[in-house]
């Protein structure tokens, strides 16, 4: 079978590579440029826990080598300390992961040097694609000089930015909003008062402040410094910035402290969402489907959960072929999930930002714009929270064997400690990503007892037979305790690590028909004419 075409070569189009491989899925990456970035000190990323995991699984050093995972995070208004919170697994810290912190160019080079060692993805630079043809077989492309090339593919994804080429030759709309918030940026070597801590400061009481700044720490004595700008008409000189600049580190240090300037910029903020996300045989992903930051929002995050919810379907689709449902199913959920982010920062930017509007019908406390605001940073609430894909298509009906745990069906799944098939215990999301079903059985006691015994003792020879009779390869995994979960509940989880069902023991039937229902159901054939409209086809466009 042809291998999958990835246009793009982007942290997404990078991810999704790897994440096909991993499942055995060979791809060609259309890169445009050159195969290597720019570095650009001001031109940062932060990833949540659950996409800082899947850039680890997917072999990429570069959150360790040159990644922060932040200690803290402040919020204050004019000279007042509104909140501060303490992150990650530190003794007496509240229960907040840490996002990591790094310069894009520091990801993009690390997973360019994991597609490097992996023999299933090819790496093609200068390869601008302007010809795409579909038929009922696969997808054929050409790139234009200096590599003119046909290219011959069973699926293409559209990872290649917000003026995606595959986009525009699927003649697929991207309605939305522009210039939603501006920024002024630089990155700077200086001590400053909160090491390892983000600091978002609103309302600063010195002339240049704006109507907010954050800091957001690096590696090595470096910070991110954003200033929110005015929606338009503030022209930002290099001078401008500089009295920026020192202002700002006065102001939070009582005096200017020597710095090293190491890169400005200023960016815009554009809000937009792609009418669909699938044609036939292409997809869209990342920047190519959805355009979102306002609010501390994070759009390659979401990038990397196109890539993550995508490739696993494609895996089917490419070994064992896949029904219409389960590829639908990528727009269905993903499409759903960025919508509702959107919706979330567009109905708080007025309150936040001091229109008119939504104001009035919320309470207009500091604290609670603090609130707001941190969910977006932090990945918390409707504007941060990892997604959970509830009324999903691949979600089985719930029958009076289904149990209740501490995860909604849907959801990413809590990462606790399992005991894999080699008899080694490991983390949960360790086995995500290998394009299998995973079944986890809740088993109090059973870390005291040599596996070759528990494995034939109490259900676990049941529930053995159940998992091999699945319609698709499931790992058996067994943990000592499961958040909201009593003894011998079975959990099925998808590749990607939401839940797809809880049951009160072990219930081959209701097991199956479940694990039916994550793979979309029966296979079908692939035509120019078997795709049907799903139902995010017809969510309203975020205006």
């Amino acid at each position: 079978m042809d291998p999958v075409i990835v246009v793009g070569a982007g942290p997404v189009g990078l991810a999704l590579s790897l994440a096909l491989a991993a499942q055995g899925v060979p791809s060609v990456v259309l890169d445009e440029g050159p195969g290597k970035d720019e570095p650009r000190p001001a031109r940062t990323v932060v990833l949540r826990e659950d996409t800082a995991d899947l850039v680890e699984r997917l072999g990429c050093p570069a959150l360790h080598d040159e990644g922060l995972r932040w200690a803290g995070w402040r919020s204050v208004r004019r000279k007042q300390l509104v909140r501060a919170v303490p992150l990650g697994d530190e003794e007496g810290a509240v229960p907040l992961p840490s996002p990591v912190h790094l310069p894009q160019h520091a990801l993009t080079g690390g997973l360019r040097a994991a597609v490097a060692s992996e023999d299933l993805v090819t790496m093609v630079p200068f390869s601008r694609i302007d010809t795409l043809e579909q038929d009922p077989h696969g997808v054929t492309v050409h790139t234009r000089e200096p590599g003119s090339t046909w290219w011959r593919g069973s699926y293409l994804v559209g990872c290649d930015g917000a003026r995606s080429t595959v986009r525009k030759l699927l003649d697929i709309r991207f309605p939305g909003r522009t210039a939603v918030e501006r920024h002024a940026v630089a990155a700077l070597r200086a001590d400053l008062p909160w090491p390892g801590e983000a600091v978002l400061h609103r309302s600063p009481p010195w002339r240049s402040g704006g109507a907010e700044v954050t800091a957001r720490p690096l590696p090595a004595g470096v910070w991110r410094l954003d200033w929110l700008l005015p929606p338009r008409g503030e022209l930002v000189t290099p001078d401008a910035l500089i009295s920026r600049i020192r202002d700002t580190l006065e102001g939070w240090c009582g005096e200017t402290p020597a710095y090293e300037l190491l890169d400005t910029g200023v960016y815009t903020l554009h809000h937009r969402l792609a009418r669909r996300w699938r044609s036939k045989r292409a997809f869209l992903a990342g920047d190519a489907a959805h355009l979102l930051g306002a609010l501390g929002t994070q759009g390659l995050d979401e990038g990397l959960r196109d890539a993550e919810n995508l490739a696993w379907k494609l895996a089917q689709a490419w070994h064992q072929s896949a029904s219409e449902l389960l590829l639908d199913s990528y727009q269905a959920e993903r499409r759903a999930a960025v919508a509702s982010r959107l919706r979330a920062a567009d109905q708080s930017l007025p309150i936040l930002r001091g229109g008119a509007g939504l104001r009035t019908l919320v309470p207009g406390t500091a604290r609670g714009h603090d609130t707001l605001l941190a969910d977006g940073h932090l990945g918390c609430g409707p504007l941060g929270a990892p997604p959970s894909y509830t009324h999903s298509p691949l979600s089985p009906p719930r029958t009076a064997a289904h149990a209740t745990v501490g995860t909604a069906p849907g959801a990413p799944v809590a990462d606790v400690r399992v005991t894999a098939p080699d008899g080694k215990t490991v983390r949960l999301r360790d086995r995500l990503g290998q394009g299998h079903l995973l079944v986890i059985l809740v088993a109090p006691g059973t870390g005291v007892w040599d596996r070759r015994h528990w494995m034939t003792a109490g259900v676990m020879p049941r529930l053995v037979d159940a998992v091999d009779a699945l319609p698709v390869k499931a790992e058996l995994l067994v943990t000592e305790g499961y958040p909201g979960a009593t003894a011998h509940t079975v959990l099925l989880v998808r590749p990607d690590g939401h839940l797809v069902a809880a049951f009160g023991g072990v219930r081959p039937a209701e097991l199956f028909a479940a694990a039916d229902a994550a793979r979309g159901g029966a296979e079908t054939a692939h035509g120019d004419d078997a795709h049907t409209t799903s139902s995010s086809d017809r969510t309203a466009d975020v205006n």
